[in-house]
């Protein structure tokens, strides 16, 4: 009964997350996320274990006729046929066909991400282009003008405007993908080693086609053009390849030096003709360095070719092992030779060097280590730099020659190949050559290298190639290139659609109706038109009219739309690319749009995909705190702790600024007490993160107990671990580089080191280290590697004292439960509470555990371990039995707090991606756990949000889960909407959700009955972030919501496993890296930092979309008053087709008259500026619901056309029907030109005047062209007068002279756009968007003011020298910056407040807290902990320093930075707001996230004194003002579309400033000042500060040293508040109010 009682528990164990009301339990802190996600992932390691277990149970007396897999592990099905690669093995007849060659064929190596070849470049393109029905439409009308019978003027003319679209179109596309082929060709022909003159059995010998073998081309043995100049370039290059693999060495390396020119002249064909002598090659990769009389050395350096051993037979052991048979006699003619990508087949042997890219999918099957593992950099692939360690197959990795090669004889069976990029099965079959006996061993993903992976730290490999080209996983992972369409393109089909019906229902009543007519008899027509008719028909004649008709009214279906199209998205594709504000300096690129298209999509984008690794991070591992015998260490802030003081409008003791600087005080303080206590000589101060004086003194002070907590901890991060130790410059011996699996074991090896505990080399029998200045030798015994099932890792050593020791680092959930029985509770309750509080803080916590074992026990448990390694069925089940037995009752030596670092800004554009209502996934493959704490310190995911971990192994299991998800938000939020137009979320409106999944738990997701239940889930929430997702996982999710939601999507990354998730979304963003730009080749907009994103869309992409749905109204409203005044004049010519138009008018009206004001107005006009749309990203959400381009819009455009038709057409009529018009000259205006020129007058004016209307920002380039456009075509009349024709005669002598004539052309104008003016000063004031608001606000300068920019009047008049390199040249850096190590070094000019230097009434100074809720300590003799307080005062002290003015980083944001906008209130004397208030009126009913107010204001009313000996001292009336909490006021409450916000004015380029209170002198939190605060504008280049509104009109001088604490402002007189209030007014920023508390998210 016990396993079923146990299967029983574990049932209830897994409803465990699902309440008794069938909602899903939810958790919001960090600390509680993570310990949920590992709970959970123990649960579903318990069932599976159960499951696994019952099945044996209910199976075990079945007999088992199946040999068992060597592992354990089931291969998983994967569709498709298996594969067998054949080494030296002749294929079975049931795999070759009658000429004995092999039936299977497989994928060429040669990859193509390009769309279009050669051959297809033409049709395919034209088949895109028809796609758009209007182009179809345009085409059959070409055709039918071309027959004489339906009238066409010239068909040849006719044609010219499609071809010219055609072509231009093609032109475009074909530039796009030529850029795409021209990477593809430089990966094909890189170049690569494969075993020659040996013969691959799985290829056919002539794999060439018919038709290449008829004409001769492609031999097999012929050397092709681009191998040859591949070897002739290496080989006049003189290289040798130095190798070899001493079971002695820990481990071996190949380099490349120059071949001996004596050498090279002796080699023969075959690359040797003597003995060329071997040579070992010494190396930074050798520990130790061999004897270099040892090894094989291969060579190409005359040759095409090399060998390992040049014929010279090697000695082997007498036994065999593995494949290789020594016994066998081989030609010795296989060699290495140099060839291209493209050439390799399956099958092939490769030889790989260090730091070269893997070309094809290769299993394995040798190394240079002697341990026979290798190591993997996946940048390419995924954006990670860590590297991940690969093994050889155990049977293949005795070969270290081409001979042993030949002499092996295996069989790979592989599975097919799939995109699974963590999974991979297969099996190595081979007969044992000393007993003939078959044997096998498992293949796995640790076996295999995947193509674009680079090789690192391993002098050489040698790999078997299984999957080539499209089969490799990464091929199989990017998809085909799709052919992207914007989607107001698709929706100009419909359109189209309307307009050709339109024209439809145009035509046939006008061929009905001249059928009619014609039908009559005895009219003037039987003697005035005599054989006018095509034929005697009645019914075909009214058919020629519907065809002319069509060919007279095409224009109603604009061809030029287009074209006009492609032009302006050319020039918004320029204007991008053009962005200095989206320039990246390190990698000198900027904004590159790849696919010129789809700019509008950028600004309806719903729903945002990112990457995590190299997206939002950078990959780079800080430690920053850690926790030692319950003792917290390290004063950092991070990024997840600053925002979480910003949301809960915490006051920060520091601004980031302060922070940073004081910091680096603490950091010398702390080095210099180091290098007192003991000498260091691997330290690298400069990357020193661990900032902690109190860490120093403890480690100094001999007489502490805490000392030697401190040696154990720092001890066991010098031992436990993988690293690889790197001496990469050898003018520097102590100057040590890790390498390691992951940058979290390289961050916690390094930080030992800079705190004097350094791991310095590592071989097969040693770890060498020093312990503050001391070195130790510790033997490695056995080394019990991490996992994600694990989730720790162990090594047990020898230390100098002989003892045996275990020690263990790992999650907090897994150490704990390991923890012997008596262990210390107040211990590991301290320990638990500062890892809590260093998870809520967004750092990565491990906890660090040691144990002493016994002589016996540890003999007895490596026999059961050795045991458990050489087990042929349930391996990896007994190796975790094996390591349970050892890895108990251990005791706690601490814990680590890890950072991983984000990209600068990311927490602030993230932030304001939110606030324009668009919801942020993130896509990962890492684990849970890390993903979790990357969403907390991004500030994805927030402490008030409700978040769902969502872990299932079973669909019945996912499906709860989700279903309780559901219950859960419907019980909060209520039912879902499906609503349009309540597309996008407003932060903080209502209560949050966040879903956290892991890949498992996806896959059952995404199947057909959970896909729609979880979509709804995750469309309820802000944001939701997948975990452990491969590349094709991605992609289906971002599918799952395009298809889904009907949404716009943006996915943005930076590895080669993010191109498929790219390719799906709307728009596909790549971030360009050091390493690996397959993403941004593949994207659509590559560039260099995630911050860009954000003006990207609230800039760029509102603008390209509201420009283009502009320019798709009025091109079909111009279209429609063209057209239908030709229709009218249908009704008095019996419908016959008649043009009312001279020609030439009708083709030059699209083409010249009115194409350029709309292609302006599409790629100049601004709607707002771009600091006001950043300033307010809530604007944005217009595009999200698409209320820009309605089909509402486009009725009343069209319906407007149809009115101003009629105006224009019957105004000239009446006119003309009152009487006949004399001209000056005496001639008449009578004829059908004379009406129809100024018909086609009045409407151009009219369709050119409509278009300025609507324009929003009048350019130089707007009122030429709008107004230029209607003066061409009056000069159009007039030069066309010149000319001799029957139909304009002398138009510019009758027309020009008449008063009639522009009387006319007045009145139809007034009266066709009078409409339309009042209709939009109505709805603009009485009815007006947010836009026009802030629009209004901006034009009238009051937006300006309180953004801090400057009037174009006033910059006129005059430059204030002091801004000029402020915001011409930006040069400070983001908050999320300010934590890294300061490259700096220690700001010079500062005079650091010790324990030694009292405050002016003579009292001992305290440290300055960090943070808000960081106590201040009292400092006395080194940082020594007097009487700390756990609960901090509210009024913290600051400490006074000086600062020199090029010393400082401030986080003052310039052009390239984004800081977190928000909108502006009309007048703040309504936002009641004060430190003690609860409840904040903002936009939607939510408190705006932002810091603290304004501390402190530095107030200068004079140069400095020439007394002074410090240039940093101020004149003696310079003070530092510290407001304190002013009364509130007696306002209204906010309206809703009034926002609050603030900024923080910027100091003078060459001038710093810093001052702290004095000691006694409290702060206390300011108000948020109604006059004196602005908006700091994001991506601002130049007037992007606010304003002070208070000080005077004094020159600044270049700073000071010390300040003068004054009274609050509420202790200040009433003469001085007014005296402050009169200099407010003045619009000098050097008299600002500076914010400690960092850039304020609006």
């Amino acid at each position: 009964m016990a396993p079923f009682s146990r299967h029983h528990d574990e049932d209830t164990d897994e409803d465990d997350s699902v309440d008794p009301e069938l909602r899903l339990r939810t958790v919001r802190t960090a600390a509680s996320t993570i310990a949920e996600s590992i709970r959970q992932e123990q649960r579903a390691e318990r069932r599976k274990s159960v499951r696994k277990k019952g099945s044996r149970f209910f199976r075990r007396d079945k007999k088992k006729d199946v040999q068992p897999a060597p592992t354990g592990t089931a291969a998983p099905h994967v569709a498709g046929r298996r594969r067998n690669v054949y080494v030296n093995v002749n294929l079975p007849m049931n795999e070759v066909d009658n000429r004995g060659e092999p039936i299977a064929r497989y994928a060429r190596n040669k990859v193509r991400t390009s769309k279009y070849t050669i051959i297809t470049f033409v049709p395919k393109n034209l088949y895109e282009q028809f796609r758009r029905v209007a182009n179809l439409y345009f085409l059959a009308l070409v055709i039918v003008q071309v027959f004489s019978v339906f009238g066409a003027p010239s068909p040849q003319t006719s044609a010219l405007p499609l071809i010219f679209i055609l072509t231009v179109t093609m032109i475009k596309d074909g530039v796009e993908d030529y850029r795409r082929a021209m990477v593809d060709d430089e990966v094909n022909n890189s170049a690569v080693t494969r075993l020659g003159n040996w013969r691959n059995v799985n290829q056919p010998q002539d794999p060439r086609a018919w038709y290449q073998k008829m004409l001769g081309v492609r031999a097999p043995d012929k050397v092709t053009r681009g191998v040859k100049k591949l070897r002739e370039r290496e080989a006049s290059e003189g290289k040798q390849i130095v190798m070899s693999k001493d079971p002695g060495e820990d481990r071996n390396s190949m380099s490349t030096l120059p071949a001996n020119n004596n050498n090279s002249m002796e080699l023969g064909f075959y690359g040797a003709g003597g003995k060329l002598d071997d040579i070992q090659s010494i190396d930074s990769h050798s520990y130790p360095p061999a004897d270099p009389a040892a090894g094989n050395t291969t060579s190409w350096g005359g040759s095409t070719s090399g060998s390992f051993t040049a014929y010279q037979q090697s000695i082997h052991p007498p036994a065999a092992t593995g494949v290789v048979d020594y016994s066998k006699r081989t030609p010795g003619l296989a060699h290495w030779e140099r060839t291209l990508w493209k050439k390799l087949e399956v099958g092939d042997i490769v030889l790989l060097r260090d730091n070269e890219q893997v070309p094809a999918d290769l299993v394995v099957l040798a190394t240079s280590d002697a341990d026979n593992m290798c190591y993997l950099e996946t940048k390419n692939l995924d954006g990670e730099t860590n590297l991940k360690p690969r093994k050889a197959v155990r049977a293949t990795a005795a070969m270290t020659s081409e001979e042993d090669i030949e002499r092996s004889s295996f069989i790979l069976d592989s599975e097919p190949p799939h995109a699974n990029l963590y999974l991979y099965h297969g099996v190595l079959r081979y007969k044992d050559p000393a007993s003939g006996e078959p044997k096998l061993d498992t293949v796995t993903i640790n076996e295999l290298l995947l193509r674009g992976c680079t090789l690192r730290n391993t002098a050489w490999v040698v790999g078997l190639v299984v999957f080539t080209g499209a089969d490799s996983k990464i091929m199989l992972n990017g998809g085909d290139t799709p052919s992207k369409r914007s989607k107001i393109e698709k929706e100009t089909n419909f359109n189209v659609i309307v307009n050709f019906l339109l024209l439809v229902i145009m035509c046939l009543s006008s061929a009905i109706l001249n059928g009619y007519f014609d039908s009559k008899s005895d009219t003037s027509a039987d003697f005035f038109e005599q054989g006018a008719e095509a034929s005697h028909s009645n019914v075909l004649n009214a058919a020629i009219t519907f065809v002319s008709c069509l060919i007279a009214f095409q224009n109603i279906v604009p061809i030029s739309l287009y074209i006009s199209i492609e032009i302006v998205k050319t020039i918004q594709a320029y204007f991008i690319s053009q962005d200095i504000d989206m320039y990246y300096q390190p990698f000198d690129a900027t904004c590159t749009p790849k696919t010129w298209n789809i700019s509008d999509d950028l600004g309806q984008i719903e729903y945002v995909f990112s990457d995590k690794t190299g997206t939002l991070t950078q990959n780079i591992m800080e430690f920053q705190k850690c926790s030692i015998n319950g003792v917290a260490y390290g004063e950092g802030v991070t990024e997840a702790q600053r925002g979480a003081a910003k949301r809960e409008g915490k006051v920060e003791s520091m601004s980031p600024e302060e922070q940073d600087i004081q910091l680096q005080i603490s950091k010398r303080q702390m080095l210099e007490k180091m290098s007192q206590a003991f000498k260091n000589r691997y330290a690298q101060p400069d990357h020193l993160t661990l900032v902690s004086p109190r860490l120093a003194d403890d480690l100094a002070d001999r007489t502490s107990p805490q000392r030697q907590y401190l040696i154990d901890f720092f001890r066991a991060l010098a031992v436990c671990h993988s690293v690889l130790s790197d001496r990469s410059d050898q003018n520097q011996p102590f100057k040590l580089e890790y390498k390691a699996e992951s940058p979290d074991e390289a961050a916690l090896v390094a930080a030992a080191r800079d705190v004097g505990f350094p791991f310095a080399n590592k071989s097969k029998d040693a770890i060498d280290i020093e312990v503050m200045g001391q070195p130790e030798r510790y033997i490695p015994l056995q080394m019990l590697e991490f996992n994600s099932t694990r989730k720790r890792m162990s090594v047990v050593v020898r230390n100098p004292q002989g003892q045996l020791i275990l020690y263990c680092k790992g999650a907090d959930s897994v150490i704990y439960q390991r923890l012997r029985a008596d262990h210390d509770p107040e211990l590991k309750a301290a320990t638990a509470r500062d890892m809590e509080a260093f998870a809520n803080g967004g750092l990565r916590t491990l906890c660090i555990a040691y144990r002493t074992l016994s002589e016996q026990e540890y003999m007895d448990w490596v026999r059961v371990f050795e045991a458990a390694q050489n087990s042929t069925t349930d391996r990896d089940e007994e190796i975790d039995k094996a390591n349970e037995k050892i890895e108990h009752s251990l005791t706690i030596l601490g814990a680590t707090a890890l950072e991983d670092k984000l990209q600068e800004g990311v927490p602030e554009a993230i932030q304001t991606l939110h606030r324009a209502g668009i919801k942020l996934w993130i896509l990962t493959g890492d684990k849970v756990q890390t993903a979790i704490e990357i969403g907390f310190s991004c500030n994805l995911l927030k402490s008030d949000m409700e978040i769902m971990i969502l872990s299932a192994d079973t669909l019945e299991a996912a499906r709860l889960q989700i279903e309780g998800g559901l219950n859960k938000i419907a019980s909060v939020l209520g039912p879902p909407s499906m609503d349009p137009e309540r597309r996008g979320f407003v932060p903080g409106a209502q209560a949050a959700f966040a879903v956290v999944i892991d890949g498992d738990t996806l896959r059952h997701a995404l199947g057909k009955e959970l896909k729609q239940l979880f979509l709804t889930l995750s469309t309820q929430c802000e944001t939701v972030v997948c975990c452990r997702v491969s590349p094709a996982q991605k992609a289906l999710v971002v599918n799952l919501v395009k298809e889904g939601r009907n949404a716009m999507t943006l996915s943005i990354g930076d590895g080669a496993n993010d191109v498929a998730m790219i390719q799906e979304a709307n728009i596909g963003c790549g971030l360009l890296g050091y390493e690996g730009s397959q993403a941004a080749m593949s994207a659509d907009y590559a560039f260099g930092q995630f911050r860009f994103l954000t003006k990207l869309l609230l800039v760029h992409g509102r603008w390209s979309y509201q420009r283009v749905a502009d320019m798709h109204a009025n091109f079909f409203y111009k279209n429609v008053i063209w057209t239908f005044a030709m229709f009218w004049f249908m009704i008095f010519n019996n419908f016959d087709a008649t043009y009312l138009y001279q020609y030439t008018f009708i083709l030059l009206c699209n083409l010249v008259f009115t194409s350029l004001p709309v292609i302006v107005l599409g790629a100049f006009d601004q709607d707002i500026n771009a600091k006001a749309a950043l300033a307010f990203p809530q604007l944005y959400i217009r595009g999200i619901r698409g209320l820009e381009y309605t089909k509402l819009k486009f009725w009343m455009y069209m319906l407007d056309g149809l009115y101003q038709s009629a105006v224009v057409f019957f105004i000239p009529y009446f006119i003309w029907q009152v009487g006949i018009a004399t001209s000056w000259n005496g001639r008449t205006i009578e004829s059908l030109s004379d009406f129809g020129t100024t018909v086609s007058v009045a409407a151009i004016i009219c369709a050119n005047t409509y278009v300025g209307l609507n324009t929003h920002y009048w350019t130089v380039i707007t009122w030429i062209i709008v107004f230029g456009s209607s003066l061409i075509m009056l000069a159009w009349i007039a030069i066309y007068s010149l000319f001799e024709s029957s139909d304009f005669v002398d138009e510019v002598v009758i027309l020009f002279g008449d008063v009639t004539f522009w009387g006319a052309v007045l009145l139809s104008v007034i009266i066709a756009l009078g409409p339309r003016f009042f209709i939009k000063y109505f709805k603009s004031t009485y009815m007006p968007l947010d836009k026009d608001i802030i629009r209004e606000k901006w034009v009238a300068g009051d937006l300006k003011d309180q953004l801090g920019i400057t009037h174009r009047r006033e910059r006129k008049k005059t430059t204030k020298a002091e801004q000029a390199p402020m915001f011409h040249n930006p040069h400070y850096r983001s908050e999320s910056e300010l934590s890294q190590p300061d490259e700096y070094g220690t700001p010079q000019g500062y005079t650091p407040p010790t324990a030694h230097t009292p405050n002016m009434d003579g009292s001992p100074r305290t440290t300055v807290p960090l943070m808000a809720g960081e106590s201040p300590r009292q400092l006395e003799d080194g940082y020594r902990s007097a009487n700390p307080s756990p609960i901090p005062s509210p009024n913290s002290n600051r400490g006074q320093y000086t600062a020199s003015p090029n010393s400082q980083r401030l986080s003052y944001y310039s052009a390239s930075n984004i800081p977190p906008p928000s909108p502006l209130p009309e007048s703040n004397q309504f936002h009641p707001y004060t430190h003690h208030s609860s409840a904040r009126n903002t936009a939607y009913g939510s408190e705006p996230h932002m810091s603290a107010v304004s501390h402190t204001s530095v107030t200068y009313n004079g140069p400095p004194s020439p007394h002074h000996n410090n240039y940093m001292t101020p004149p003696g009336s310079a003070t530092l003002q510290v407001p304190g909490i002013r009364s509130p006021q007696r306002s209204p409450t906010t309206p809703p579309e009034q926002f609050e916000m603030r900024v923080r004015s910027p100091p003078h380029s060459g001038e710093q400033w810093a001052g702290y209170p004095q000691e006694g002198q409290r702060t206390q939190p300011d108000r948020l000042s109604p006059m004196g605060q602005g908006l700091h504008t994001p991506m601002a280049t130049e007037d992007s500060y606010a304003t002070a509104r208070t000080g005077s009109d004094d020159d600044a001088y270049d700073g000071f040293d010390v300040v003068t604490p004054v009274a609050p402002p509420h202790a200040h007189t009433h003469e001085q508040q007014q005296q402050t209030q009169t200099q407010a007014q003045d619009g000098s920023w050097r008299n600002s109010t500076f914010s400690y508390s960092g850039p304020h998210a609006i």
